[in-house]
């Protein structure tokens, strides 16, 4: 007994001392065969144990970290691998994580601010638009809008015209094209029955005016045969491209050339009706929405109110 006890003393302190190398781990179970019995086992075991710890803990003191970590071999050193991606990974999900939720809720703060502010904006304006409104008395003149200018066409006959041939009479213009296939005759038919209603309604002259924004094809013969068809009052005028182009900027109209194939092709323009008043000065514009009722007993209103 204490012969075994001393010996076992000896490979203790040979594997403990720290000037000389530790017994790989695999050659401790051999020295099991010292004994046999459960005590010798036990006590060899808790040996490797403190040997290998010694072992680790010397080498770890004379070695650089990244040493020791490449010492370590077999699957210490997949261990190693594991724990630096485990760490590059926590880096990287403590690094972006915030970031990333940083900068959506900027982006919401953000995009919640421009919206509040444009309504703001918004209603500061509609408000303004309120306040202007209706501190604008019924009757009470707030300019003139700057539609309307000098023009020089021709008329059906061939004869030139300007604006001062229209001076001392209310005007009703508006602007086409012969070859409008819907739009155009119906408002026309819509014109000059409104002319009608006028005078029988209040004695009223109002002359109504066709101009062509298709010179093109809008000769004087073809808007002479084209006027006649609706009124033997309707004023057809035309002119060069040039002419045209000069009366439609005058007036605010819009007009382009759609579906053009050869010399077939429409003309997309505004709908709009336009009175001018004696001194031919733009007075208010008439839209497709009004019908001839509305239309004749809106000029009436209008010419009432400016004698």
């Amino acid at each position: 007994m204490r012969a075994r006890a001393s010996h076992l003393r000896v490979l203790l302190s040979q594997a403990l001392a720290p000037s000389r190398p530790h017994p790989p781990a695999r050659a401790l179970p051999q020295i099991t065969g010292l004994g046999g019995s459960q005590f010798g086992a036990s006590f060899l075991g808790r040996a490797r144990f403190f040997s290998a710890d010694a072992s680790t803990a010397a080498q770890g003191g004379s070695k650089p970290p990244a040493a020791a970590a490449a010492a370590t071999g077999g699957d210490g050193g997949g261990d190693g691998q594991s724990g630096k991606s485990e760490q590059a990974d926590a880096g990287k999900s403590v690094r972006g994580g915030p970031v990333s939720w940083l900068s959506f809720l900027l982006l919401l703060v953000t995009g919640g601010g421009i919206i509040v502010y444009y309504d703001k904006e918004k209603k500061r304006h509609i408000e303004e638009l309120k306040n202007r409104t209706s501190a604008v008395k019924p009757g009470q003149s707030v300019g003139t809008a700057a539609i309307g200018g000098p023009f020089k066409l021709l008329n059906h006959d061939g004869k030139p015209v300007t604006e001062k041939d229209f001076l001392g009479k209310w005007t009703l213009l508006y602007f086409g094209f012969t070859h409008c296939p819907d739009i155009c005759p119906d408002e026309l038919q819509k014109m000059v029955a409104a002319i009608d209603k006028i005078k029988e309604k209040a004695k009223l002259d109002v002359v109504p005016v066709f101009i062509t924004v298709d010179p093109e094809r809008d000769t004087v013969e073809q808007v002479r045969d084209y006027v006649k068809e609706f009124h033997p009052d309707l004023i057809g005028l035309t002119g060069t491209t040039d002419e045209i182009r000069q009366v439609a900027r005058a007036y605010r109209v819009y007009y382009m050339k759609t579906e053009e194939e050869g010399s077939d092709y429409l003309v997309d323009h505004s709908i709009v009706m336009y009175l001018m008043n004696p001194k031919m000065e733009f007075v208010k514009f008439y839209g497709k929405n009004y019908d001839t009722d509305s239309l004749a007993d809106g000029i009436i209103k209008e010419i009432k109110e400016h004698k």
